[in-house]
C-alpha cells in the first residue's frame, strides 16, 4: 500500500529581508568611514609674518616635504628626480595650476631648494609656500 506524503520538504533561502540587511550594512559603513582631509607626509609648518589665503582649492597642487626630505605629491612619495615630470603632467592638464609647497620647519632648505629647481625646470612658476596660520595652533 502506498502512502502519499502530505508535506514536501523544500529548502528555500528567505530573501524578503535582504534589502533591509543590505541597507543597514550600507548605512553602517557610511557612518563608520573616516574621511581624511590631507594624506600627505606629516609636516609641521613654520610660522609666517604675512599670510594670504588661497581662495580656490581646485587649481592647487599640494607638494609636501617632511623633515627627512621625503617629497610627496598627491599622497604618493616621489623621488626628487621625478617631481618635475609629474608636475609638468599636472600643468599640461591645468595651466592655471598653483603649486603649494609645504615644507616641514625642521627640513633642510637644500631639499626644498632642489624641489624649487625641479619646478623651475618645467616652468612651474606659480608657487605658494604654505605656513601655519595663527588659528591652526
Amino acid at each position: 500500500m502506498k502512502f502519499a506524503r502530505k508535506a514536501k520538504v523544500v529548502s528555500v533561502i528567505p530573501t524578503a529581508s535582504m534589502a533591509d540587511i543590505s541597507f543597514l550594512l550600507l548605512v553602517f559603513f557610511m557612518v563608520s568611514t573616516v574621511f581624511v582631509r590631507y594624506r600627505g607626509v606629516p609636516v609641521e609648518l613654520p610660522q609666517a609674518e604675512k599670510i594670504e589665503k588661497l581662495e580656490s582649492r581646485r587649481n592647487v597642487l599640494q607638494v609636501w616635504v617632511n623633515s627627512e626630505g621625503v617629497v610627496s605629491i598627491e599622497d604618493r612619495n616621489i623621488p626628487l628626480s621625478e617631481v618635475g615630470k609629474l608636475v609638468h603632467k599636472y600643468l599640461t592638464a591645468n595651466p592655471r595650476l598653483i603649486i603649494s609647497l609645504r615644507g616641514d620647519k625642521d627640513s633642510e632648505f637644500g631639499v626644498i631648494s632642489d624641489v624649487m629647481e625641479e619646478l623651475r625646470k618645467v616652468e612651474a612658476l606659480r608657487v605658494n609656500f604654505s605656513t601655519k596660520r595663527e588659528l591652526d595652533e
